[in-house]
């Protein structure tokens, strides 16, 4: 039998600390929920603004390519995309909410310089190299926000699980507790004051 069920005073202030324990944990795991529920859902709205962004620009990126491979010839073109520079200036860091981390990209976000010569180009390459450039950096944020998304999205679900265990589990298990001693606890005042009015009876007899 678990000795903390025993009614006793301190048992009852044990059981009372405990379910004043057990609402605020609740309080605050609900608070977080909420917080991180609007988080994701700016995410969301990020993620679907910056999609349809990017099937814009890709759309016109591949229109200047079309034309740039009419106006140069393809084999041209594909031997000066081997001009263009790797990227590798990206770093990902992290950041926190509410305890959650999620990744902070970040990288040069910087005009590139045309790797070839203007001579025997035409306003088309350019035109592409800039729109593809557009659609990288919009790429990289996407991958961002998705994985942030991602990371808030199970650290909702495991702070549900958590509010719900307190709601629906601790809570009312202290309660129970707290109410069980209690009565106990009343019950044997009302029999010792009983027992005292009985014996001071005999006593007056």
């Amino acid at each position: 039998m678990n000795t903390n069920s025993f009614p006793t005073k301190s048992n009852l202030i044990l059981a009372k600390n405990s379910l004043a324990l057990a609402r605020q944990g609740f309080e605050l795991m609900d608070k977080k929920r909420n917080i991180l529920i609007r988080e994701l859902m700016q995410l969301i709205n990020e993620a679907s603004n910056i999609q349809n962004e990017i099937n814009t620009t890709f759309n016109s990126a591949y229109l200047a390519l079309q034309r740039a491979n009419i106006e140069l010839g393809i084999y041209n073109v594909e031997e000066l995309s081997h001009t263009i520079p790797e990227e590798n200036s990206i770093v990902i860091k992290q950041r926190s909410i509410m305890g959650t981390e999620i990744p902070l990209v970040e990288f040069e976000n910087k005009r590139i310089k045309p790797t070839y010569s203007f001579y025997g180009t035409r306003l088309s390459l350019d035109e592409a190299v800039n729109r593809f450039n557009k659609v990288k950096e919009l790429t990289i944020r996407l991958s961002m926000i998705e994985n942030a998304a991602y990371r808030l999205a199970n650290s909702i679900k495991k702070t549900q699980k958590r509010a719900n265990a307190l709601q629906n589990i601790t809570i009312p298990n202290y309660t129970a507790l707290s109410i069980e001693i209690q009565n106990a606890l009343e019950e044997k005042e009302r029999e010792e004051f009983t027992r005292l009015k009985v014996i001071k009876k005999m006593h007056c007899n």
